[in-house]
Protein backbone atom coordinates (compact mmCIF):
# COMPACT_ATOMS: atom_id res chain seq x y z
CA UNK A 1 0.00 0.00 0.00
CA UNK A 2 0.88 3.67 -0.65
CA UNK A 3 1.63 5.59 2.63
CA UNK A 4 3.52 9.14 3.28
CA UNK A 5 7.01 9.08 3.25
CA UNK A 6 9.42 11.06 5.16
CA UNK A 7 9.47 14.06 2.87
CA UNK A 8 6.21 14.42 2.79
CA UNK A 9 5.72 14.11 6.29
CA UNK A 10 8.19 16.81 6.79
CA UNK A 11 6.30 19.27 3.97
CA UNK A 12 6.63 22.54 5.46
CA UNK A 13 9.59 21.83 8.05
CA UNK A 14 12.42 20.24 8.63
CA UNK A 15 14.18 16.87 7.85
CA UNK A 16 17.37 15.36 8.99
CA UNK A 17 19.25 12.81 6.85
CA UNK A 18 22.15 11.51 8.78
CA UNK A 19 25.10 9.51 7.17
CA UNK A 20 24.15 11.04 3.61
CA UNK A 21 27.47 10.00 2.35
CA UNK A 22 26.32 6.75 2.55
CA UNK A 23 23.55 6.68 0.22
CA UNK A 24 23.07 4.49 -2.94
CA UNK A 25 23.22 6.15 -6.40
CA UNK A 26 19.48 5.60 -6.96
CA UNK A 27 18.61 6.94 -3.07
CA UNK A 28 20.99 9.86 -4.60
CA UNK A 29 19.23 10.62 -7.40
CA UNK A 30 15.67 10.45 -5.83
CA UNK A 31 17.41 12.69 -3.10
CA UNK A 32 18.60 15.11 -5.97
CA UNK A 33 15.36 15.34 -7.44
CA UNK A 34 13.64 16.55 -4.66
CA UNK A 35 15.50 19.10 -3.26
CA UNK A 36 15.59 20.34 -6.95
CA UNK A 37 12.63 20.15 -8.10
CA UNK A 38 10.93 20.06 -5.05
CA UNK A 39 8.98 17.09 -6.03
CA UNK A 40 8.56 13.51 -4.65
CA UNK A 41 6.67 10.13 -5.64
CA UNK A 42 5.01 7.84 -3.27
CA UNK A 43 6.86 4.46 -3.45
CA UNK A 44 4.16 2.48 -6.01
CA UNK A 45 2.56 5.11 -8.19
CA UNK A 46 4.00 7.88 -11.03
CA UNK A 47 2.24 10.22 -9.23
CA UNK A 48 4.29 13.39 -7.82
CA UNK A 49 3.88 15.58 -5.42
CA UNK A 50 5.03 18.82 -4.30
CA UNK A 51 7.07 19.17 -1.01
CA UNK A 52 8.47 22.30 0.75
CA UNK A 53 11.43 20.84 2.74
CA UNK A 54 14.51 22.54 4.50
CA UNK A 55 17.07 19.41 4.75
CA UNK A 56 19.96 19.20 7.12
CA UNK A 57 22.33 16.35 6.18
CA UNK A 58 25.45 14.84 8.52
CA UNK A 59 28.09 12.63 7.53
CA UNK A 60 31.26 11.46 8.65
CA UNK A 61 33.04 10.81 5.55
CA UNK A 62 35.18 13.17 3.23
CA UNK A 63 32.25 13.75 0.49
CA UNK A 64 34.73 15.37 -1.98
CA UNK A 65 36.71 12.17 -1.98
CA UNK A 66 33.75 10.21 -2.61
CA UNK A 67 32.52 12.40 -5.54
CA UNK A 68 36.40 12.17 -6.92
CA UNK A 69 35.96 7.94 -6.79
CA UNK A 70 32.59 8.50 -8.72
CA UNK A 71 31.14 7.12 -5.69
CA UNK A 72 28.62 10.39 -4.56
CA UNK A 73 27.23 13.10 -7.04
CA UNK A 74 28.72 16.21 -7.53
CA UNK A 75 25.55 17.75 -8.06
CA UNK A 76 24.14 16.57 -5.10
CA UNK A 77 26.86 17.55 -2.89
CA UNK A 78 26.24 21.33 -4.24
CA UNK A 79 22.11 21.01 -3.18
CA UNK A 80 22.85 20.25 -0.27
CA UNK A 81 26.22 22.08 1.20
CA UNK A 82 24.42 25.72 1.27
CA UNK A 83 25.92 25.92 4.63
CA UNK A 84 28.49 23.84 5.80
CA UNK A 85 29.16 23.76 9.55
CA UNK A 86 32.15 21.23 10.16
CA UNK A 87 32.12 19.68 13.97
CA UNK A 88 35.51 18.23 15.10
CA UNK A 89 35.01 14.69 16.78
CA UNK A 90 34.37 14.47 20.14
CA UNK A 91 38.10 13.35 21.27
CA UNK A 92 38.94 17.21 19.50
CA UNK A 93 36.33 18.64 22.30
CA UNK A 94 37.51 17.08 25.40
CA UNK A 95 35.37 19.95 27.23
CA UNK A 96 31.90 18.77 25.63
CA UNK A 97 32.62 15.02 27.68
CA UNK A 98 31.58 16.32 31.04
CA UNK A 99 28.25 18.09 29.67
CA UNK A 100 27.01 15.36 27.39
CA UNK A 101 27.93 12.47 29.82
CA UNK A 102 25.32 14.15 32.23
CA UNK A 103 22.66 14.92 29.43
CA UNK A 104 22.68 11.49 28.40
CA UNK A 105 22.35 9.93 32.23
CA UNK A 106 19.72 12.38 33.15
CA UNK A 107 18.15 10.96 29.87
CA UNK A 108 18.37 7.54 30.32
CA UNK A 109 17.88 7.78 34.16
CA UNK A 110 14.32 9.18 33.68
CA UNK A 111 13.58 6.64 30.92
CA UNK A 112 14.70 4.13 33.51
CA UNK A 113 12.84 5.82 36.26
CA UNK A 114 15.08 6.22 38.39
CA UNK A 115 17.02 9.25 40.12
CA UNK A 116 19.57 10.95 38.26
CA UNK A 117 22.80 9.97 39.64
CA UNK A 118 26.24 11.73 39.96
CA UNK A 119 30.10 10.61 38.14
CA UNK A 120 32.39 9.79 40.08
CA UNK A 121 35.32 12.29 39.09
CA UNK A 122 37.01 9.03 38.58
CA UNK A 123 34.93 8.06 36.09
CA UNK A 124 34.94 11.33 34.51
CA UNK A 125 38.54 11.05 34.13
CA UNK A 126 37.89 7.75 32.30
CA UNK A 127 35.52 9.14 29.89
CA UNK A 128 37.79 12.45 29.21
CA UNK A 129 40.49 9.81 28.55
CA UNK A 130 38.99 7.72 25.89
CA UNK A 131 39.22 8.30 21.87
CA UNK A 132 35.40 7.93 21.08
CA UNK A 133 35.78 6.52 17.55
CA UNK A 134 31.77 6.59 17.74
CA UNK A 135 31.89 10.28 18.72
CA UNK A 136 28.81 11.49 20.51
CA UNK A 137 26.63 8.24 19.53
CA UNK A 138 29.22 5.79 21.55
CA UNK A 139 29.43 8.32 24.31
CA UNK A 140 25.54 7.92 25.08
CA UNK A 141 25.70 4.30 24.60
CA UNK A 142 28.63 4.63 27.80
CA UNK A 143 26.51 5.97 29.95
CA UNK A 144 23.06 4.16 28.87
CA UNK A 145 25.30 1.01 29.77
CA UNK A 146 26.82 2.75 32.80
CA UNK A 147 23.72 3.14 34.40
CA UNK A 148 22.21 -0.05 33.81
CA UNK A 149 25.31 -1.39 35.88
CA UNK A 150 25.05 1.28 38.54
CA UNK A 151 23.45 0.06 41.31
CA UNK A 152 24.39 2.78 43.66
CA UNK A 153 24.20 6.78 43.09
CA UNK A 154 27.29 7.32 42.11
CA UNK A 155 28.95 6.07 38.30
CA UNK A 156 31.90 4.69 39.06
CA UNK A 157 34.78 3.60 36.43
CA UNK A 158 33.48 0.24 36.68
CA UNK A 159 29.99 0.47 35.13
CA UNK A 160 31.26 2.13 32.31
CA UNK A 161 31.93 -0.17 28.98
CA UNK A 162 35.83 1.20 28.53
CA UNK A 163 36.55 0.38 31.41
CA UNK A 164 34.69 -2.96 32.21
CA UNK A 165 36.46 -3.93 28.48
CA UNK A 166 39.80 -3.38 30.33
CA UNK A 167 39.12 -5.19 33.48
CA UNK A 168 37.57 -8.13 31.59
CA UNK A 169 40.51 -11.46 31.74
CA UNK A 170 42.27 -11.71 28.04
CA UNK A 171 41.51 -14.51 25.94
Amino acid sequence: TTREGLFESADQGTIFLDEVGDLPALAQVKLLRALQEGEIKRVGTNETRRVDVRVLAATNVDLRTKISEGRFREDLFYRLNVICIELPPLRKRRDDIAILAHHFLRKYATRQGREVVKISDEAMRVLRSQNWPGNVRELENAMEHALVYCREDTILPQHLPCARHSLAPSL
